[in-house]
């Protein structure tokens, strides 16, 4: 089973803890990390922007990602979230296996 890391970037700590907890709720996912004060810069309508953000990982099944993603934007507050999937290698026996228990009931996003 391939296992993917899931992330995109929210303008606060309410709304990423909102989409973690959509997530987790449908077992899109088997946890989530909120990084907070992460700076971005990027453009914006022809301009170079910058804003204090939290980046929101998520590791989930690959076969999840549209799931995941679907339910990102259901929940952001962004018009267009930048959803970024990589995959993961786990080391050690045990953590897959768990991703994938945590994640066998997924249910389409609310």
């Amino acid at each position: 089973m391939e296992i993917l890391e899931i992330e995109v970037t929210c303008p606060d700590e309410e709304s990423a803890r909102d989409i973690a907890k959509a997530c987790l709720r449908a077992h899109l996912i088997a946890c989530a990390n909120l990084l907070p004060k992460v700076e971005s810069l990027f453009c914006w309508q022809g301009q170079i922007d910058s804003e204090s953000e939290v980046l929101l990982r998520m590791k989930a099944r690959a076969s999840h990602f549209e799931r995941v993603a679907e339910c990102i934007r259901h929940h952001h507050p962004y018009s267009l979230p930048a959803i970024i999937a990589l995959p993961v290698s786990m080391h050690g026996p045990g953590v897959a296996e768990w991703v994938a228990s945590e994640t066998k009931g997924a249910q389409v996003s609310e």
